[in-house]
């Protein structure tokens, strides 16, 4: 991966003398723009400030780690979801997508970036694990592992409905998603929500941000190779 910013590199170079074999390859002190592919339905925004992400979405969005994450992998953020009488403040689709890549277009993940435009449907033929949080105005929440198939295969004990599992709006949540070999797990606070052996994993791929209607805040966000 290639980064503009200087402080990667020396990021890069303190973990690799650390006696810790996990190196953390990205974190919220550069958590900038430049970084992240924005994909996002007209009437929404996104805004990167004192190493947040905010976005406002109004009809759909992805923001999409621009760097191809090779596993074993985690991602941790924290995440808030605003519920404060905003036009777009509606408790839903706290979603993520990671190791995701394009059957279609395997040397190039964003080349269809235009036409994927944050419409959920344009996803659904990507190789990738994804998590719907407290999805269909909070009453859902479901994981998937999508084959490229546009049916996207769901296990019923990957759909949840318990209210312990749907959003709490304008507490933060950590999340942590990890990809290590065959073990994919989705956590929240620490507590895993849903945990996968996969038999024919994804090993490399791309971290992405989803939601819809929806007004969030990330910060701390952490990608550690493990």
């Amino acid at each position: 991966m290639k980064f503009k910013n200087t402080g990667f590199i020396v990021l890069v170079i303190l973990s690799l003398l650390s006696c810790n074999t996990s190196k953390v390859i990205y974190n919220s002190s550069m958590l900038v723009q430049e970084h992240w592919e924005v994909e996002q339905q007209p009437g929404g925004k996104v805004d990167f400030s004192s190493n947040t992400m905010e976005i406002t979405d109004a009809k759909g969005c992805t923001v999409w780690f621009k760097h191809n994450l090779k596993g074993p992998i985690k991602i941790e953020y924290d995440v808030r979801v605003i519920d404060e009488g905003g036009p777009y403040d509606r408790v839903s689709d706290l979603n993520c997508f990671w190791m995701a890549s394009d059957p279609n277009h395997p040397k190039d993940f964003f080349k269809n970036s235009k036409q994927r435009g944050g419409n959920f449907k344009n996803y659904h033929t990507l190789h990738q694990y994804y998590v719907g949080y407290g999805g269909h105005n909070n009453i859902k929440t479901r994981f998937r592992r999508y084959n490229g198939n546009i049916n996207r295969p769901l296990l019923p004990e990957h759909d949840l409905s318990a209210k312990e599992y749907m959003i709490v709006p304008n507490k933060t949540i950590h999340i942590t998603l990890i990809a290590n070999n065959s073990e994919i797990k989705y956590l929240r606070n620490n507590k895993v929500v849903f945990y996968f052996q996969d038999s024919n994993p994804y090993v490399n791929g791309y971290f992405g941000i989803r939601t819809v209607n929806n007004h969030l805040k990330i910060f701390n966000l952490k990608i550690t190779q493990l």
